[in-house]
């Protein structure tokens, strides 16, 4: 079987200007006609030599960080913009939802820009037609159906797209993380239509920041990095990779840079100890204080690699801890319930009494569980099916 997308050394430059002549105002440019002179241009691969592809039915997360070239993939595999160099052959028609807006026009009405779209995927009016009433019950805009778009809210704009894009049935679905800007429950109506759409074999493109939504809708996924593709394969050993790579620079151990004004950690460092299913978390932390805290008390949240908080330990002292001026030094040891393997990743948080945070270090360490919570379970843990495995024991009767 063909793929359904082939991506093949696709590259996108630009042309960036910097001004040598440092800054100058409007009047003195529109005085100086010379003013630019000597200002330098250099060319910046938004993407450069990036291939895969993409067979039939896939669903394939796209992952990196800011700046990464994940946005003018999607333009490119859109036909918004055309590549600099390199080819795309694609064997379907294309959906996407890049942005609020995209692919609408703003002077005619929701109903107008239904078929409007459609016909921009090379739909016929028939075609478009026996899919407006799900079109409609899905964005939940008929009240406003005969009224210009322009006059719609940014949500409501989103609503009608990504149900013109999910209903009208393209070969491949393109989804940036526009879906962002939409409120909780529409993300998660969003998301689900999504699975329904992967499942009924239709492909899948989607670029977002979330691992979970990566994670659960997506079974293939890519990593880019400065422009180009770091690495291809199973959604959860790429989504690990990501977080090895970009979180890299966490570890066991954090100092502060500097002195807190009245109250603050000046290290944290964690150790994971035993093995599955008995692991324990030590960890160990300096405080500085400039002044007497008869009451207060330590938390540190545990965060997987979906940005998850699944746990807070909080040390019982009484509960409060007596912290004197100076520094001190305290250790806290944490039994850990039956983790599934991850990378996990720490926030230290002390407060007062009457629960006032003092000071906040968020995720400033972090360890790695590698065994399975499971003896002899050698099959990957998923993130959609939880994040701890507790004991459980099956009888007969």
């Amino acid at each position: 079987m063909k793929p359904i997308l082939e991506v093949q050394d696709i590259g996108k430059k630009y042309k960036i200007q910097h001004l040598t002549s440092g800054y100058l105002s409007l009047r003195d440019r529109l005085m100086n006609s010379l003013s630019f002179k000597g200002n330098t241009t250099e060319d910046f691969w938004a993407l450069n030599d990036v291939s895969f592809e993409v067979q039939p039915g896939e669903s394939i997360g796209i992952i990196g960080r800011n700046g990464a070239g994940k946005s003018t993939l999607l333009k490119i595999l859109s036909k918004i913009t055309l590549p600099t160099k390199g080819k795309i052959i694609s064997r379907g028609r294309i959906a996407s939802l890049l942005e609020v807006g995209t692919g609408f026009h703003p002077e005619l009405t929701g109903r107008e820009n239904i078929f409007f779209n459609g016909s921009l995927l090379g739909m016929k009016r028939m075609e478009i037609a026996s899919k407006f009433d799900d079109i409609v019950d899905f964005s939940g805009v008929e009240k406003f159906l005969d009224t210009p778009l322009k006059h719609y809210s940014s949500g409501m704009q989103l609503r009608l797209a990504f149900a013109v894009a999910a209903f009208l049935e393209p070969e491949i679905l393109i989804i940036d993380e526009v879906l962002a800007v939409g409120d909780a429950e529409f993300q998660k109506k969003c998301l689900g239509k999504m699975e329904d759409v992967s499942k009924s074999g239709r492909t899948i493109l989607f670029v977002s920041h979330n691992m979970g939504a990566i994670d659960n809708l997506c079974k293939k996924a890519l990593i880019l990095d400065k422009g180009r593709l770091m690495e291809m394969g199973n959604v959860a050993k790429i989504t690990r990779l990501y977080q090895q790579i970009f979180n890299g620079s966490l570890n066991g151990s954090w100092k502060a840079d500097s002195n807190q004004d009245k109250l603050g950690f000046t290290s944290v460092s964690v150790t994971l100890e035993g093995k599955q299913p008995c692991h324990e978390l030590l960890i160990g932390f300096q405080v500085k204080s400039f002044q007497r805290h008869p009451k207060a008390f330590a938390a540190f949240d545990i965060v997987n690699s979906m940005g998850i908080t699944i746990m807070q330990a909080i040390p019982m002292q009484e509960p409060f801890i007596a912290f004197k001026e100076g520094e001190q030094e305290f250790y806290v040891r944490v039994r850990l319930p039956q983790l599934i393997p991850d990378i996990y990743r720490v926030s230290a948080w002390l407060g007062s009494h009457n629960t006032e945070t003092l000071t906040w270090q968020k995720e400033i360490v972090s360890f790695d569980v590698t065994d399975s919570p499971q003896t002899g379970r050698t099959f990957p843990h998923s993130h959609a099916n939880g994040f701890m495995v507790p004991y459980s024991e099956l009888t007969n009767g």
